[in-house]
Protein backbone atom coordinates (compact mmCIF):
# COMPACT_ATOMS: atom_id res chain seq x y z
CA UNK A 1 0.00 0.00 0.00
CA UNK A 2 1.34 3.63 -0.96
CA UNK A 3 1.78 5.94 1.85
CA UNK A 4 2.61 9.54 2.01
CA UNK A 5 6.16 10.51 2.84
CA UNK A 6 7.12 13.71 3.76
CA UNK A 7 11.13 15.00 3.21
CA UNK A 8 12.51 17.82 4.71
CA UNK A 9 15.56 19.28 2.93
CA UNK A 10 14.07 17.23 -0.28
CA UNK A 11 16.32 19.65 -2.83
CA UNK A 12 19.61 18.22 -1.59
CA UNK A 13 21.59 15.53 -2.64
CA UNK A 14 20.68 13.02 -0.34
CA UNK A 15 17.10 13.60 0.26
CA UNK A 16 16.57 14.20 -3.38
CA UNK A 17 17.72 10.30 -3.61
CA UNK A 18 15.35 9.60 -1.11
CA UNK A 19 12.78 11.20 -2.75
CA UNK A 20 13.49 9.56 -6.34
CA UNK A 21 13.75 6.12 -4.70
CA UNK A 22 10.52 5.79 -2.35
CA UNK A 23 8.50 7.66 -5.16
CA UNK A 24 9.55 4.39 -7.78
CA UNK A 25 8.28 2.31 -5.05
CA UNK A 26 5.15 3.95 -5.49
CA UNK A 27 4.24 6.38 -3.05
CA UNK A 28 3.36 9.82 -2.93
CA UNK A 29 6.15 12.08 -2.12
CA UNK A 30 6.24 15.77 -0.82
CA UNK A 31 9.69 17.13 -0.97
CA UNK A 32 9.93 20.03 1.08
CA UNK A 33 12.99 22.71 0.54
CA UNK A 34 13.40 26.50 1.79
CA UNK A 35 14.67 26.11 -1.75
CA UNK A 36 11.92 25.16 -3.81
CA UNK A 37 13.34 25.72 -7.16
CA UNK A 38 15.39 22.33 -6.11
CA UNK A 39 12.53 20.20 -4.19
CA UNK A 40 10.32 21.48 -7.88
CA UNK A 41 13.01 20.14 -9.76
CA UNK A 42 12.92 16.93 -8.16
CA UNK A 43 8.90 16.52 -8.01
CA UNK A 44 9.48 17.30 -11.80
CA UNK A 45 12.01 14.76 -12.44
CA UNK A 46 9.66 11.77 -10.24
CA UNK A 47 6.04 13.00 -12.21
CA UNK A 48 7.70 12.68 -15.78
CA UNK A 49 8.61 9.14 -14.48
CA UNK A 50 5.28 8.38 -13.75
CA UNK A 51 5.26 9.20 -9.92
CA UNK A 52 3.38 11.11 -7.21
CA UNK A 53 5.26 13.94 -5.97
CA UNK A 54 5.00 17.75 -5.18
CA UNK A 55 7.54 20.12 -4.31
CA UNK A 56 6.77 23.09 -1.25
CA UNK A 57 9.13 25.78 -0.23
CA UNK A 58 9.08 25.52 3.39
CA UNK A 59 11.07 27.00 6.30
CA UNK A 60 11.39 24.50 8.63
CA UNK A 61 12.79 26.88 11.27
CA UNK A 62 9.51 28.86 11.23
CA UNK A 63 6.19 26.70 12.57
CA UNK A 64 3.80 28.76 10.88
CA UNK A 65 5.53 27.79 7.63
CA UNK A 66 5.48 24.05 8.46
CA UNK A 67 1.77 24.24 9.35
CA UNK A 68 0.73 25.88 6.42
CA UNK A 69 3.13 23.39 4.27
CA UNK A 70 1.13 20.54 6.42
CA UNK A 71 -2.25 22.05 5.48
CA UNK A 72 -1.32 22.01 1.60
CA UNK A 73 0.23 18.14 2.04
CA UNK A 74 -3.15 17.23 2.97
CA UNK A 75 -5.19 18.72 0.73
CA UNK A 76 -2.86 17.46 -2.27
CA UNK A 77 -2.00 14.18 -1.30
CA UNK A 78 -3.42 13.45 2.34
CA UNK A 79 -2.28 13.09 5.85
CA UNK A 80 1.26 11.64 6.36
CA UNK A 81 2.65 8.47 7.32
CA UNK A 82 6.24 8.88 7.26
CA UNK A 83 8.39 11.75 7.85
CA UNK A 84 12.11 11.73 6.64
CA UNK A 85 13.89 14.66 8.69
CA UNK A 86 16.43 15.46 6.21
CA UNK A 87 16.84 19.32 6.41
CA UNK A 88 20.08 20.52 8.50
CA UNK A 89 23.56 21.19 7.25
CA UNK A 90 26.62 23.77 8.18
CA UNK A 91 27.47 26.65 7.34
CA UNK A 92 30.83 29.25 7.35
CA UNK A 93 29.47 31.12 9.79
CA UNK A 94 30.00 28.86 12.57
CA UNK A 95 33.16 26.57 11.04
CA UNK A 96 36.68 28.11 12.25
CA UNK A 97 39.80 28.04 10.04
CA UNK A 98 41.97 25.93 12.67
CA UNK A 99 41.56 22.29 13.69
CA UNK A 100 43.09 23.37 16.78
CA UNK A 101 43.72 26.38 19.24
CA UNK A 102 46.94 28.28 17.46
CA UNK A 103 48.37 30.80 19.39
CA UNK A 104 46.53 34.48 18.80
CA UNK A 105 43.31 32.97 17.84
CA UNK A 106 42.01 34.85 21.10
CA UNK A 107 42.98 38.15 19.29
CA UNK A 108 42.26 37.85 16.17
CA UNK A 109 39.04 39.16 14.15
CA UNK A 110 40.75 38.31 10.47
CA UNK A 111 39.09 34.99 10.34
CA UNK A 112 36.71 33.03 12.49
CA UNK A 113 38.09 31.28 15.79
CA UNK A 114 36.26 29.56 17.93
CA UNK A 115 36.55 32.74 20.13
CA UNK A 116 34.99 34.93 17.91
CA UNK A 117 32.40 32.98 16.85
CA UNK A 118 29.05 34.82 16.47
CA UNK A 119 25.80 33.70 18.63
CA UNK A 120 23.68 33.92 15.64
CA UNK A 121 25.85 31.96 13.11
CA UNK A 122 26.23 28.92 16.21
CA UNK A 123 22.24 29.52 16.46
CA UNK A 124 21.65 28.83 12.90
CA UNK A 125 23.46 25.72 12.42
CA UNK A 126 22.37 24.14 15.73
CA UNK A 127 18.53 25.03 15.19
CA UNK A 128 18.53 24.38 11.60
CA UNK A 129 19.56 20.49 12.66
CA UNK A 130 17.73 20.47 15.55
CA UNK A 131 14.90 22.36 15.64
CA UNK A 132 14.43 21.56 11.87
CA UNK A 133 13.66 18.14 13.09
CA UNK A 134 11.35 19.14 16.38
CA UNK A 135 9.12 21.78 14.26
CA UNK A 136 8.14 18.98 11.30
CA UNK A 137 7.83 16.25 13.76
CA UNK A 138 5.36 18.54 15.94
CA UNK A 139 3.14 19.30 13.21
CA UNK A 140 3.42 15.94 11.18
CA UNK A 141 3.38 13.32 13.53
CA UNK A 142 -0.42 14.63 14.35
CA UNK A 143 -1.34 12.71 11.22
CA UNK A 144 0.62 9.48 12.35
CA UNK A 145 -1.58 9.29 15.55
CA UNK A 146 -4.11 6.05 16.15
CA UNK A 147 -2.84 5.09 12.87
CA UNK A 148 -0.51 1.66 11.52
CA UNK A 149 2.57 1.43 9.97
CA UNK A 150 3.77 4.98 10.53
CA UNK A 151 7.36 6.30 11.53
CA UNK A 152 9.78 9.11 11.82
CA UNK A 153 13.67 8.85 10.01
CA UNK A 154 15.67 11.65 11.39
CA UNK A 155 19.34 12.36 9.78
CA UNK A 156 22.02 12.16 12.18
CA UNK A 157 25.72 12.30 11.22
CA UNK A 158 29.38 10.10 12.62
CA UNK A 159 29.77 13.76 14.16
CA UNK A 160 27.00 12.21 16.47
CA UNK A 161 29.76 9.94 17.68
CA UNK A 162 32.86 11.69 17.45
CA UNK A 163 32.69 15.21 17.23
CA UNK A 164 34.83 16.83 13.66
CA UNK A 165 36.76 19.73 14.08
CA UNK A 166 36.10 23.24 12.77
CA UNK A 167 32.42 22.64 13.08
CA UNK A 168 31.06 22.62 16.61
CA UNK A 169 27.33 23.98 16.64
CA UNK A 170 27.02 20.58 13.48
CA UNK A 171 28.63 18.51 15.95
CA UNK A 172 26.92 19.45 18.67
CA UNK A 173 23.46 19.70 16.96
CA UNK A 174 23.41 16.28 15.18
CA UNK A 175 24.35 14.61 18.77
CA UNK A 176 21.65 15.96 19.85
CA UNK A 177 19.89 14.72 16.81
CA UNK A 178 20.26 11.45 17.99
CA UNK A 179 19.17 12.20 21.50
CA UNK A 180 16.00 13.37 20.45
CA UNK A 181 15.79 10.29 18.11
CA UNK A 182 15.89 8.04 20.87
CA UNK A 183 13.12 10.93 23.15
CA UNK A 184 10.60 10.29 20.26
CA UNK A 185 11.10 6.70 19.55
CA UNK A 186 9.98 6.41 23.94
CA UNK A 187 7.46 9.16 23.89
CA UNK A 188 5.35 7.59 21.01
CA UNK A 189 6.12 4.08 21.40
CA UNK A 190 2.40 3.14 22.60
CA UNK A 191 1.17 4.79 19.57
CA UNK A 192 2.95 2.35 17.61
CA UNK A 193 5.06 5.27 15.77
CA UNK A 194 8.38 4.45 15.13
CA UNK A 195 10.95 6.73 15.33
CA UNK A 196 14.76 5.75 14.25
CA UNK A 197 17.64 7.69 12.08
CA UNK A 198 20.92 6.80 9.85
CA UNK A 199 24.14 8.41 10.87
CA UNK A 200 26.09 8.90 7.43
CA UNK A 201 29.66 9.17 7.60
CA UNK A 202 31.00 11.12 4.33
CA UNK A 203 29.12 11.63 1.25
CA UNK A 204 29.58 14.81 -0.94
CA UNK A 205 26.47 16.99 -0.64
CA UNK A 206 26.49 20.71 -1.95
CA UNK A 207 26.91 21.78 1.68
CA UNK A 208 30.28 20.33 2.15
CA UNK A 209 31.74 20.55 -1.19
CA UNK A 210 33.86 22.97 -0.41
CA UNK A 211 35.41 21.90 2.65
CA UNK A 212 36.15 18.75 0.72
CA UNK A 213 37.66 19.93 -2.71
CA UNK A 214 39.57 23.14 -3.99
CA UNK A 215 38.26 25.60 -6.57
CA UNK A 216 39.79 23.59 -9.40
CA UNK A 217 37.84 19.93 -8.15
CA UNK A 218 41.32 18.47 -6.29
CA UNK A 219 40.82 16.90 -2.77
CA UNK A 220 41.53 19.20 0.56
CA UNK A 221 43.93 17.97 2.78
CA UNK A 222 40.62 17.75 5.00
CA UNK A 223 39.37 15.40 1.88
CA UNK A 224 42.73 13.34 2.64
CA UNK A 225 42.00 12.88 6.45
CA UNK A 226 38.73 11.45 5.91
CA UNK A 227 39.85 9.17 3.59
CA UNK A 228 42.69 8.03 5.51
CA UNK A 229 40.09 7.37 8.64
CA UNK A 230 37.88 5.60 6.73
CA UNK A 231 38.44 1.89 5.84
CA UNK A 232 37.48 1.82 2.74
CA UNK A 233 39.27 4.24 1.58
CA UNK A 234 36.63 6.58 -0.39
CA UNK A 235 33.40 8.36 0.22
CA UNK A 236 29.93 7.18 -0.04
CA UNK A 237 27.44 6.73 -2.58
CA UNK A 238 24.08 8.10 -2.07
CA UNK A 239 22.61 4.90 -3.38
CA UNK A 240 24.38 3.37 -0.75
CA UNK A 241 21.90 5.15 1.77
CA UNK A 242 18.81 3.79 0.16
CA UNK A 243 18.57 0.02 1.34
CA UNK A 244 18.89 1.18 5.02
CA UNK A 245 16.72 3.89 4.80
CA UNK A 246 13.85 1.07 3.12
CA UNK A 247 14.62 -1.15 6.01
CA UNK A 248 13.65 1.42 8.21
CA UNK A 249 10.42 2.65 7.33
CA UNK A 250 9.48 -0.90 6.26
CA UNK A 251 7.23 -1.48 9.79
CA UNK A 252 6.61 -5.87 8.07
CA UNK A 253 10.68 -5.76 8.38
CA UNK A 254 11.26 -2.98 11.31
CA UNK A 255 8.64 -3.14 13.07
CA UNK A 256 10.39 -3.95 16.71
CA UNK A 257 13.48 -1.29 15.71
CA UNK A 258 12.89 1.83 17.24
CA UNK A 259 14.95 4.28 19.02
CA UNK A 260 18.33 3.21 16.87
CA UNK A 261 20.76 5.45 14.49
CA UNK A 262 22.36 3.03 11.74
CA UNK A 263 25.83 4.35 10.86
CA UNK A 264 26.49 3.89 7.21
CA UNK A 265 30.12 5.11 7.26
CA UNK A 266 32.69 2.68 5.11
CA UNK A 267 33.68 1.24 8.22
CA UNK A 268 34.82 5.49 10.00
CA UNK A 269 33.31 4.65 13.67
CA UNK A 270 34.66 1.33 13.87
CA UNK A 271 38.83 2.17 13.18
CA UNK A 272 41.05 3.58 15.62
CA UNK A 273 43.65 4.63 13.71
CA UNK A 274 46.13 1.93 13.99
Amino acid sequence: MSKVIVITGAGGVLCSDFARFLAEKGNKVALLDINEEAAAKVAAEISDKGGIAKAYKCNCLEKESVEAVHAAVIADLGPCDILINGAGGNNPRCTTLHEEYAKGDESTDEFLTFFNIQEAGFDFVFDLNLKGVLLPSQVFMKDMLGKKGCCVLNISSMNAYRPLTKIPAYSAAKAAVSNFTQWLAVHFAKENIRVNAIAPGFFVTNQNRDLLFDKEGNPTARTKKILAATPMGRFGDSAELLGTVEWLLDENKTGFVTGVTVPIDGGFSAYSGV
